[in-house]
Order: structure tokens, then C-alpha cells, then sequence
């Protein structure tokens, strides 16, 4: 977990949990089990758990870090936070009453701005869809931390202030997670075509250019829903940004230019605010292969 990240789209990384299992082709050539066995050999504390070696690896064993929690409430200046860059919050192996106190500290911080990724989008929508779940979470609030005199939380569910995403590599796989992240209780969501490994066509899950006026939606960047704004207002049932970019490593599967054409320009279509985060290859974003009206940065690096 560190104060400052180094992906573009984020200002913090926060890992309550590590390690994962590979589920799907975009997770072939995962960077958090490559880091996860570099910080193995280490001597890293909370990398020697060792995962299944048929779908993990050394030192990426799923493992719950209660001492990880309170770590958002020790910042003071609001920031975006991504959770568990390291990990899967919806792993199966991750307790539900864990998983309740991660969103408990996230509703006692209405300062910062969470950033949920998921490949497990069945086990996301049946959690933040129970209504055990959610009064699970309202009970745990005021004591996250063990203070039981924190009384400054938000009551509204979905929490305002998280952005739920999944990963959608490839067409197969965003048909299949896409709907059920629409299904799913959230505030803002978000798609990460990250690796991309095909063409993706995102037509029937992006707002149509009506739904900005139907709900009354305002952004200072014309956008229906916007992570740049103070504010954010999502459309209902509708992806309100995206991020997308090629594999790095050695290993990287190739990216077609074609692929993020197409992606930019849907976006665009719809007023969906679109970041391009990288070329594939080695040294991704290096090889000057994007062309300057696809490089596409449109979240700000430094929190506001």
C-alpha cells in the first residue's frame, strides 16, 4: 500500500488484502504475481503466504491484513484510492465480514474517492445486493478503527464515494461482466479494458447522449458523469468511465491501435470521459506506436 501510486489513474493504493488466483486470459501475465514473488524473496512480511501454484504463486496467497484497515483514515487530504491493487476484494477466500469492515472504513473517509476493480463479478453483485450485507457495514461504521465515538459516516447505500469497475480483457468477457456490474448496487462504475487483448464493442452498456438531459445531469466538462467534477452523478444503470491500454512485460500480448480506436470513439459517442493508459510491449507507452489524438489522459494525476 503506498501514499502515492504510480498508475496514472489513481493517487493511492490501499491492499487490506493480497493475493489472487488467476481467473480468465487477462490474467496470464499478471504484474501483482510477478511483484508478489519478488517481494517473497524479500523477506516482505505480508508476501509469504504462498498461493496454488495452478493459478497463483509464491508469495500471492490470498491473505486478510487486519492491520491494513485503518490506514485510509490516517489521510487527511482527500484522494483517489484504488483498493487492493494487489488483490481481489470479491475473492472467494475473502470473508464477508471482512469485505464489510473494507466498506465500513471507506464510508467513515466521505473524503476519498475509492476505486474498486473485480474479475468476480457474481460474488460482487450477491454481496453489495444483500441487505444483510449492507446493515452489516452500517453496524461496522462506527467502529472502524476501534473508535466508537466516530460518528461522521454516510448512511446512503451504494456509498457515494466508491466507484465500482470490472475488467473486461476481451468481448467474451465483457458481455459476461458487464451485466452483472450493471446489476450491482454503485454509485459510479467503471470498466477497465486492461489488458486489452481484442476488440471490444461497448455499444448497449454506454449512456446514450439523451440520458444527460433526461436526469438532469451538469459537469463543467460536459460529461454525464465525470471523476474530474466534485460532484459525481452517474446515469442510471450505465458505465460512466473507462480506462484501457496494452500487457507489459516481456511476455505482452500485442495491442491492434484499431482496438482503441474503436473503444475512444464509442466513449466520445457517448460522453464517457476515456483513459489510454499505455502501448503493450516491455516498456509500455514507450514505443510511440499511439498516436497524440489516442493518448488520451483525461483524469487528473495530482488529487484536487
Amino acid at each position: 500500500m503506498s501514499n502515492d501510486s504510480a498508475i496514472e489513474w489513481t493517487d493511492a493504493t490501499w491492499s487490506p488484502t493480497t493475493g489472487c488466483d488467476r481467473v480468465s486470459d487477462g490474467c496470464t501475465n499478471c504484474y501483482a504475481l510477478t511483484l508478489a514473488k519478488r517481494l517473497k524473496a524479500m523477506g516482505s512480511a505480508k508476501y509469504q503466504r504462498d498461493g496454488d501454484p495452478r493459478t497463483s504463486g509464491p508469495g500471492f496467497g490470498l491473505t486478510v491484513h487486519e492491520d491494513a484497515l485503518i490506514l485510509p483514515l490516517r489521510w487527511r487530504k482527500p484522494r483517489r484510492v484504488f483498493v487492493n491493487s494487489m488483490s481481489d476484494l470479491f475473492h472467494a477466500d475473502v470473508p464477508d465480514r471482512f469485505a464489510a469492515r473494507v466498506f465500513a472504513v471507506m464510508a467513515a473517509t466521505p473524503r476519498h474517492t475509492y476505486q474498486i476493480l473485480t474479475k468476480r463479478h457474481g460474488r460482487m453483485r450477491s454481496l453489495l445486493s444483500s441487505d444483510r450485507f449492507r446493515q452489516t457495514v452500517q453496524r461496522m461504521i462506527p467502529h472502524v478503527g476501534d473508535n466508537p465515538y466516530l460518528t461522521k459516516y454516510f448512511k446512503e447505500w451504494p456509498l457515494p464515494n466508491v466507484h465500482l469497475g470490472i475488467s473486461a480483457e476481451d468481448q467474451k468477457h465483457a458481455d459476461l461482466r458487464i451485466p452483472a456490474l450493471l446489476d450491482t448496487p454503485a454509485a459510479v462504475r467503471f470498466i477497465s479494458a486492461e489488458p486489452l487483448l481484442g476488440p471490444v464493442d461497448l455499444s448497449g452498456y454506454l449512456p446514450r447522449p439523451a440520458d444527460a438531459v433526461r436526469y438532469g445531469i451538469e459537469c463543467r466538462h460536459g460529461y454525464d458523469s465525470c471523476p474530474i467534477c466534485d460532484r459525481t452523478v452517474a446515469a442510471p444503470d450505465a458505465i460512466s468511465w473507462l480506462i484501457c491500454g496494452g500487457e507489459s512485460g516481456s511476455d505482452s500480448r500485442p495491442m491492434e491501435l484499431d482496438w482503441v480506436r474503436s473503444l475512444v470513439s464509442q466513449c466520445q459517442n457517448a460522453a464517457v470521459p476515456v483513459f489510454v493508459k499505455q502501448d503493450s510491449g516491455p516498456r509500455p507507452g514507450m514505443q510511440g506506436r499511439i498516436p497524440d489524438e489516442l493518448w488520451l489522459k483525461e483524469f487528473p494525476v495530482a488529487a484536487s
